[in-house]
């Protein structure tokens, strides 16, 4: 586990268990030291990979990554402005360098988003997505699913 996720699942635990100013420290800690941004109040999930110790990486405050995920370097995922709400990922989602990923949108499970797509909308499970703005490029098989492709 990387160092900003490190501090991250610390800072976490910390805002989970209502301590008040720790975990905002520990989320400008990972800012000065790792160039990232990645709130304690955002939720990741177990076993999340973030490329390249986090470097340029934003996630908004209320956005929900699934288990196993893997996020490359430089990739934002936020509000669109004048929106309420927040990216969803599913599990197993990779996500490229440079990706942004905007609005009240979600991805299901096993989705592989291109670098430098903008994605503002929502897609459904297993879904290879890529472009500005992003567009289904195909569905993978059942069972064939972002992991298998990072283990080439």
């Amino acid at each position: 586990m990387s160092p900003p996720l490190m501090l991250y699942r610390l800072g976490n635990t910390l805002h989970r268990l209502g301590v008040p100013l720790v975990p905002k420290c520990i989320t400008w800690t990972n800012r000065l030291l790792f160039a990232c941004m990645i709130p304690s109040s955002a939720v990741l999930g177990r076993r999340v990979t973030l490329g390249y110790w986090a470097l340029g990486i934003v996630i908004h405050k209320d956005a929900v990554l699934g288990d196993d995920c893997w996020i490359m370097q430089n990739v934002t995922i936020g509000r669109k402005s004048g929106e309420q709400g927040v990216p969803k990922l599913g599990r197993n989602v990779a996500v490229g360098a440079g990706a942004v990923i905007l609005g009240n949108i979600e991805l299901g499970d096993h989705c592989v988003v291109g670098a430098n797509s903008v994605v503002n909308r929502s897609f459904p499970a297993c879904s290879v997505i890529a472009g500005v703005p992003a567009k289904l490029i195909r569905e993978l098989p059942a069972g064939q699913t972002q992991s298998h492709y990072r283990e080439r």
